[in-house]
């Protein structure tokens, strides 16, 4: 189904607010001074504006970009799954956040909500929505990933039984480091190159995603934001992000995309999280809570039906 510019305004104008409400009630839910904005031009083409928060009362760093920018051909990462797209000019919108909490008791966070339109002269633009959010607990407590994927349900359920198993395993799937044999979070949605449901109906899928991350998130975070913790559990969160880094170079789309289409580093590379450390060959501990992480909650399993 085609789609005019009046719709690719629309798109825009909700992520625009969408940044705005996440910086709002991030700064709220943080209790600190904020973030700070900083806005740039992509010489190729667009631009954006990144808000980042270091040091907060809850948040070690936590960024929320905007951009919108285009160009003449799209990069290898945009064309990977539909290669009938490759030497397209583009245009690409999108919002990405990631949280990294102080206390490793409350979990990492990332969302994300993207459009894109492809297009060539003489044919009807291609566009697509991608996006969805996931969790990265270094502690894990059943209560909360029920809570999660419940919540990720509840998204879904206005567009059918068959779209919250399909974007979950999407998204577990997604989110695995195949060097590693094990996934990086306990997962929540992942969708990409959406248009079959019409604009209107992939559109009202992004904007539920997007309104349930903070019922998703918030509740977890009141209830572990005050847990005492000590340098072994720093020490395990440090451990664990490197998993996150490892991700995001070697396998994350958004930041190939922005590596690849000349975007700005420092925006692109903002997920990375302050403190990380790499240990060799470590294992945990049999019956210890850095090993019930692994036993009970890196491994893909259906959550939504289990008792809390």
């Amino acid at each position: 189904m085609p789609i005019n510019q009046t719709d690719i305004d629309a798109v825009e104008t909700w992520l625009r607010q969408l940044h705005d409400g996440l910086t709002k009630s991030l700064t709220s839910l943080d209790g600190g001074t904020g973030f700070i904005a900083d806005s740039w031009d992509r010489p190729a083409g667009g631009g954006g504006e990144s808000r980042v928060m270091e040091g907060g009362q809850l948040f070690e760093k936590a960024g929320i970009n905007f951009s919108l920018v285009h160009g003449e051909r799209l990069p290898p990462s945009a064309t990977a799954s539909r290669p009938k797209l490759a030497g397209r000019a583009f245009r690409a919108m999108g919002v990405s956040m990631v949280l990294h909490p102080t206390n490793p008791y409350v979990p990492t966070t990332h969302g994300n909500w993207r459009f894109f339109v492809a297009e060539s002269p003489g044919e009807a633009p291609v566009w697509w929505f991608g996006g969805g959010f996931d969790l990265t607990p270094y502690y894990g407590f059943r209560e909360d990933a029920v809570h999660w994927h419940r919540t990720a349900r509840s998204a879904c359920q206005p567009f059918g039984p068959d779209v919250y198993p399909r974007f979950k395993r999407w998204c577990d799937d997604y989110f695995f480091l195949k060097h590693r044999d094990e996934p990086r979070g306990i997962g929540g949605l992942f969708y990409d190159d959406l248009s079959e449901w019409g604009f209107e109906k992939c559109f009202d899928f992004s904007r539920s995603a997007a309104d349930h991350f903070l019922p998703a998130y918030i509740p977890i975070v009141e209830r572990r934001r005050h847990t005492p913790f000590g340098d072994r559990e720093r020490a395990f969160q440090a451990y664990r992000r490197g998993r996150y880094v490892e991700f995001n170079l070697v396998y994350d789309r958004g930041t190939l995309f922005g590596l690849q289409s000349g975007g700005r580093t420092e925006s692109i590379l903002m997920s990375l999280p302050p403190v990380v450390h790499w240990r060799y060959d470590w294992q945990p501990t049999p019956g210890t809570p850095e090993h019930n992480l692994y036993t009970e909650f890196l491994t893909a399993r259906e959550w939504v039906g289990t008792s809390t």
